[in-house]
């Protein structure tokens, strides 16, 4: 037996796209415990609601991640409305969820990207990022942002989309599904994929309900919760919702299960579009949060369940703004998946959990 050994992995790591920092101790290449250690890009953006009023926020919320942008305006927004009682048009809450699954087709295909990458897969990277363009190019044509939308408000939305994009949209889906299914079989059937995965960084249904793990991570090792099945907003108008789930717990699972969310959602999005009703996109909204009230949301965001919180105080600007994100639920079931793998497989068992540090942080 060799003396066990204190590593640090990260924050700055050529393969991980977060700056997420481990102290590994291991033993003879074994990973005995995996402490993480956050804070690193700590910007205080739930403060500025103290000198930003409710309207403003929402560009601030935006800005927490670049990847979870869309879904984090839709989360506040939600939470503000519900705040001050405001209900919104049946028509925005249907684009508002169009919206969010495009949002996580794209983070979910960027993602398959930076894991194929992690593997050596490039020509999968190369294709994985060229299906995510055609994405960003509706994002494009829809909001006039590929990054930052800011077409969310409180009341609505600020933009509509017309039958002609409604029909573009769906012709460039069917494309994408066409070649993702050729690049997703690649992906769960190639033998060097599984020879990486299958086995590696295993987390028990019964430690995934211990820790309260969320999103793909958790659905991956059979815990039944999507905040989709809530049927909040345009979600209750789905027919028929199930969440994409493993029973196998280990990063080949984590990886199906992500995979197969991204036709789920381009599913979504085709009923969404065939259902949407006629109207109103937005309703003005006037006023202020009334002093000591609260209210809370959850958001099923790429990477799991998303929580917001909000207080006001009687004025334009809240007393409290606050976010729990699906990495922080996360970060326990990423240490027991680290416990016990080899110092090899680090790298790969933190890519299919998908940290996103900078939503964790804020």
């Amino acid at each position: 037996m060799g003396k066990a050994t204190v590593i640090p992995f990260g924050p700055q790591h050529p393969v991980l796209p977060e700056p997420l920092h481990l102290d590994l101790v291991v033993e003879d290449e074994k990973v005995l415990e995996a402490i993480p250690q956050i804070g690193f890009v700590h910007r205080g953006l739930e403060k500025l609601v103290e000198t930003r009023d409710y309207n403003q926020f929402i560009f601030i919320a935006e800005r927490i991640c670049g990847i979870c942008a869309f879904g984090h305006s839709m989360g506040y927004a939600e939470t503000v409305e519900s705040l001050m009682g405001v209900e919104i048009p049946k028509r925005a809450e249907y684009l508002r969820v169009i919206w969010h699954e495009l949002s996580r087709v794209h983070s979910h295909i960027l993602w398959l990207g930076l894991a194929a990458d992690a593997f050596g897969f490039e020509s999968l990277f190369m294709h994985c990022w060229r299906l995510r363009e055609r994405v960003l190019d509706i994002f494009e044509k829809t909001t006039g942002g590929r990054v930052i939308f800011s077409v969310v408000k409180v009341g609505g939305v600020v933009r509509d989309i017309d039958a002609v994009q409604f029909a573009e949209i769906k012709r460039v889906l069917e494309g994408i599904k066409d070649d993702y299914r050729q690049i997703m079989n690649a992906f769960l059937k190639d033998s060097s994929v599984k020879n990486r995965t299958v086995g590696v960084g295993h987390v028990s249904h019964e430690d995934a309900l211990a820790l309260s793990m969320v999103g793909p991570f958790a659905r991956a090792s059979s815990v039944n919760y999507d905040v989709r099945m809530l049927g909040r907003g345009g979600y209750a108008e789905l027919a028929d919702f199930r969440p994409i789930l493993d029973d196998q717990g280990d990063c080949y699972a984590r990886c199906k299960v992500r995979a197969l969310e991204v036709l789920q959602s381009i599913d979504i999005i085709e009923e969404m579009i065939s259902k949407i009703p006629e109207g109103d996109i937005s309703v003005s909204v006037k006023g202020s949060p009334v002093a000591g009230s609260e209210a809370s949301n959850v958001v099923e965001q790429p990477r799991g369940e998303c929580y917001y919180y909000a207080r006001g105080n009687g004025t334009k600007n809240l007393e409290r703004m606050r976010m729990r994100t699906p990495t922080s639920q996360n970060l326990a079931g990423m240490t027991v998946a680290l416990k016990g793998c080899d110092l090899a497989d680090v790298n790969n068992i933190i890519l299919t959990i998908d940290p996103c540090i900078s939503c964790t942080e804020r």
